[in-house]
């Protein structure tokens, strides 16, 4: 069994907790506010504003011992380069003011996201970073292209509020097939063992973003958490 293989069953009951947000079954039956929409974005701007700093953070820690990794993290690096300014772009076609979310703080779980794989990175392991990679990548795949349309035909907005959702589901389908075989180059239990780690606290904090989107009021299970365990 390869790497890619036992980091998707070691993930898949926090995998599983973040998919059950009530947002995931909301948004289709159209149970939806602007509010959900755009909090979701304001929250998306706050980490996406660190990918392109936490990949260079990674590719630094790295060193000689992983030529190919070094190499994956500079094209990433030249894919992600300014994708938070489409972000704000979506939010200013949604009438949100973008630079007041620039200027902005993000919401408890995000913020603890970002800091915690920040110091994985510095005083862990580099290679936490991927866990990241499949919590984000994994789920715009199976999920932005979806929640795109429903949120569209929904709140009838225009085509230019969907720059990031709709870019970053074809963008990430093509990430997905090298990042299978990144994973699968991984062999020192210890890597693994740290991406595995960190994957399971993305999902659970961004799952914990995700559970508190705002939602109309007879959506059920609306502002659910659960518990930063495992």
């Amino acid at each position: 069994m390869g790497f890619y293989t036992q980091l998707q069953d070691a993930t898949a009951a926090v995998r599983q907790q973040m998919l059950d947000a009530p947002v995931f079954t909301a948004v289709p039956a159209g149970k939806v506010l602007l509010s959900t929409y755009t909090t979701f974005l304001t929250q998306a701007y706050h980490h996406v504003k660190h990918t392109v700093p936490l990949l260079m953070a990674c590719g630094a820690q790295l060193g000689p011992r992983f030529p190919e990794l070094q190499k994956a993290i500079a094209e990433y690096i030249a894919e992600e380069m300014g994708h938070q300014e489409w972000i704000l772009a979506d939010l200013a076609a949604c009438g949100i003011d973008a630079e007041e979310v620039r200027h902005g703080q993000p919401e408890a779980p995000i913020e603890l996201m970002v800091a915690f794989l920040y110091d994985a990175i510095h005083r862990g392991n580099p290679l936490s970073l991927f866990g990241m990679v499949q919590v984000l990548e994994g789920t715009s795949i199976n999920q932005a292209h979806r929640m795109a349309d429903a949120f569209q035909t929904t709140l009838n907005l225009p085509d230019q509020a969907f720059s990031y959702l709709r870019s970053h589901g074809t963008l990430d389908e093509e990430h997905w097939q090298f990042f299978t075989g990144l994973m699968n180059g991984i062999t020192e239990p210890e890597d693994q063992q740290a991406i595995i780690h960190s994957a399971k606290r993305v999902y659970q904090l961004y799952g914990q973003m995700l559970h508190t989107l705002p939602l109309p009021e007879d959506v059920t299970g609306y502002g659910n958490t659960f518990a930063l365990a495992g």
